[in-house]
C-alpha cells in the first residue's frame, strides 16, 4: 500500500505543479485585459474594448476554480471544526476521513454537473471573444475531477494511518 501511495503521489505532484504554473500564467494573462480596461477608461487614445471584460472574467473563473483545486491538495481549503480534535493518530485519521467523505460528495456534484455544463457550452461561442464556451464551462468538470484525484490521495493516506503506517500522519495535517 505504501509503494502504491508513493507512486500515486509522484504522479499527482507533477499534476499539481502544472496547476500551479497554469494559475500563475492566468494571473499574468489577466493583467493584460484589465490594464487595457483601465487605460481605455481614463485615456482617449485607446478605444474602449468590450472583449477585455469578458476575457478578464474568464481568466478569473479559471483562477478561482484551479486555486480551489490547489487548496484541496494543500489542505488549505476552508473548514469548520465542529467536534473536538482527537488526540490519537487513528482518531485524527477517522475524523479526516469523515471530512473527506463530505468533500467527496460535494466533488461529485461538480463532476456530474460540470460534465453537463461542459456539454452545454460545447455548442456555444462567446460573442465578444469568439472562444468556444466549453473552455470556460469545462473548468468546473476539470476542478471536480482534480478534487477527486487529490481527495482520493488524502483518503488513501487516512486509510494508511488506520492500517498502522505512522508516516502517513503528516499527510493528514494539511
Amino acid at each position: 500500500m505504501v509503494s502504491f501511495l508513493h507512486a500515486i503521489r509522484h504522479i499527482l505532484n507533477g499534476y499539481f505543479k502544472i496547476l500551479q504554473i497554469l494559475v500563475t500564467a492566468l494571473v499574468g494573462l489577466m493583467i493584460v485585459p484589465v490594464t487595457l480596461q483601465i487605460f481605455s477608461r481614463y485615456t482617449g487614445f485607446i478605444p474602449r474594448y468590450i472583449w477585455t471584460e469578458e476575457a478578464a472574467r474568464f481568466c478569473f473563473i479559471w483562477i478561482i476554480l484551479l486555486g480551489a483545486t490547489i487548496a484541496v491538495r494543500e489542505g488549505t481549503h476552508f473548514e469548520v471544526d465542529v467536534l473536538p480534535t482527537p488526540s490519537t493518530a487513528k482518531g485524527k485519521a477517522v475524523m479526516r476521513l469523515v471530512v473527506y467523505i463530505f468533500m467527496l460528495i460535494f466533488t461529485m456534484v461538480f463532476v456530474i454537473n460540470g460534465y453537463a455544463y461542459a456539454l452545454f457550452g460545447f455548442n456555444q461561442t462567446s460573442e465578444l471573444t469568439g472562444i468556444n464556451m466549453v473552455f470556460i464551462h469545462g473548468v468546473y468538470l476539470l476542478a471536480g475531477v482534480s478534487w477527486l484525484f487529490f481527495l482520493c490521495e488524502r483518503v488513501l493516506s487516512g486509510v494508511s494511518v488506520l492500517l498502522g503506517n505512522p508516516q502517513a500522519v503528516e499527510d493528514l495535517k494539511g
